[in-house]
């Protein structure tokens, strides 16, 4: 039997020891490292003659009488490796062959890394021309959205998503430091948060089993759980009941809203991260917490992935911004102005906006966009109407008739971020509550011990258009769900 206590007795250098020690059986046993590309081209020159292997996939084949050069890209960086193939070697390499190769480090002559190969292997050849993403034409996004499966192989996307992968990493660091708890909040769920009838219904495609689970009293198509179930819009509810007791919470979750909707800011499946932290009764204090994390999450984004973001704002805008005047908010403070104020605003510019105003119905897109125009900046619009809010947010002490909330809206996008603080007096929730017998379990968190909490929902998807300057959701997410759109 396998002695794990004698196995972790063994400190870790005596483990290198020996594998220092193991014997090589043969000359062919010492193979080159395989770098990956972006690494290879941060590589000293002194470097030079080194052996090296790579994987990749070919972006441009040029022939010239004895040598062949190919461009290859591993997905790791935007950039290309240039690798040249001798005449004696196999040459016959189409866009978008996947291929090993191994050989010496190289200087171009302006001084660039390349490999002159010794050996390569056509891994898997690429049928062309009709390959559809050939990378030396440019393409529409909305012609790359016809090839979802093959999206990661045009370079704009695949930086979109190298940057996705490095803003989620600063989320996580940013809660971490915070000390949040990060929470798995359920997927499916009895609930709908914001009583809105935007759900996804979902039962099992089982008629026989829904048959055996029914139970008197229980209608067929919700004998699963003995009531209606959904897709979760938000986590919102369940995380606050996380919060009362681990005082810091977030999650990191897909919703989902069944909306007809069509709009580049709108999907029906999305990642939303939201935020709960007990014994915050202040919304100045969520709203001050909320620039923390943007501005924070933002400049250790632009750190780690500085390339990536400063090629994809070049190839989404029509003209070209600086890269620091882009980032201009970053070291300023956010305005908050009350929802009056912005329906002032909204009013007394109305000849230049194109939806009119109503108080009664909240900002439309066009009037969220206006503000930030007009006030030069991403803002906070808090101390909406009640009416117009969610049951779970709290009255305000001075205005009753108004909410301790706000909108986060940023340029272009519009809404980016909504929080506010919660409701925890157990006679005004039930006052406002639309289903207290579905929603008895959250009622009850106000009966023992209650605690005031503030918390927030941030789109992470609209954070990424908004930071990369992209002008349609889904080409931030690899397989974007909209109406009519569920195929791949």
């Amino acid at each position: 039997m396998l002695n794990l206590t004698n196995i972790w007795k063994r400190s870790f250098s005596s483990i290198i020891k020996d594998a220092v020690k193991a014997p090589v059986k043969n000359k062919s046993d010492l193979k080159s490292p395989v770098m990956r590309v972006k690494d290879l081209l941060c590589l000293p020159k002194s470097l030079e003659n080194s052996k090296y292997s790579i994987n990749g996939w070919v972006t441009q084949v040029r022939k010239m009488k004895n040598l062949t050069f190919l461009s290859v890209n591993d997905g790791s960086c935007k950039d290309d490796l240039q690798i040249i193939v001798p005449q004696k070697l196999p040459s016959e390499f189409n866009v978008g062959s996947s291929v090993k190769a191994s050989g010496a480090l190289g200087t171009t002559p302006k001084g660039q890394i390349e490999l002159q190969v010794s050996s390569i292997d056509l891994v898997n050849t690429c049928k062309y021309p009709e390959y559809p993403l050939i990378s030396k034409q440019q393409h529409l996004p909305q012609y790359v959205r016809e090839f979802l499966h093959l999206r990661t192989r045009h370079k704009p996307f695949a930086a979109t998503m190298r940057v996705r992968h490095s803003a989620q990493k600063a989320f996580h660091t940013f809660f971490d430091k915070e000390g949040f708890f990060n929470i798995h909040t359920p997927i499916l769920t009895s609930n709908d948060c914001e009583d809105s009838g935007e759900v996804f219904l979902t039962r099992p495609d089982s008629d026989k089993l829904l048959q055996e689970m029914q139970r008197e009293g229980v209608t067929k198509e919700s004998s699963y759980f003995d009531k209606k179930s959904f897709l979760t819009v938000s986590g919102q509810l369940h995380l606050e009941a996380m919060c009362l007791g681990l005082d810091k919470v977030f999650n990191f979750n897909p919703a989902f809203r069944a909306e007809n909707s069509k709009s580049p800011c709108h999907l029906a499946e999305f990642w939303m991260i939201e935020g709960e932290i007990a014994f915050m009764d202040q919304i100045l204090d969520l709203t001050s917490f909320v620039e923390s994390m943007i501005k924070n999450v933002t400049k250790n984004t632009l750190n780690s992935s500085a390339a990536d973001i400063n090629y994809l704002i070049k190839c989404n805008e029509a003209e070209s911004k600086e890269f620091d005047s882009k980032f201009k908010w970053i070291d300023k403070k956010f305005p908050v102005i009350s929802y009056q104020e912005a329906l002032n605003i909204l009013e007394a510019h109305s000849g230049q906006i194109k939806i009119p105003v109503k108080a009664s119905e909240g900002l439309a897109k066009n009037h969220e966009q206006f503000l930030t125009k007009h006030l030069d900046s991403p803002c906070f619009v808090a101390y909406f109407p009640k009416e117009i809010k969610p049951f779970y947010m709290k009255s305000n002490a001075e205005f009753p008739n108004l909410v301790d909330c706000f909108d986060f809206l940023v340029p272009e996008i519009g809404e980016l971020v909504g929080g506010s603080v919660r409701e925890f007096r157990l006679d005004a929730l039930l006052e406002s509550i639309p289903n207290k017998k579905d929603l008895e379990w959250y009622t009850d968190l106000r009966k023992y011990g209650s605690a005031c909490t503030s918390g927030f929902g941030l789109g992470f998807e609209r954070y990424l258009q908004w930071l990369l300057n992209v002008k349609n959701i889904r080409d931030v997410i690899s397989f974007p769900r909209w109406p009519h759109n569920c195929d791949t």
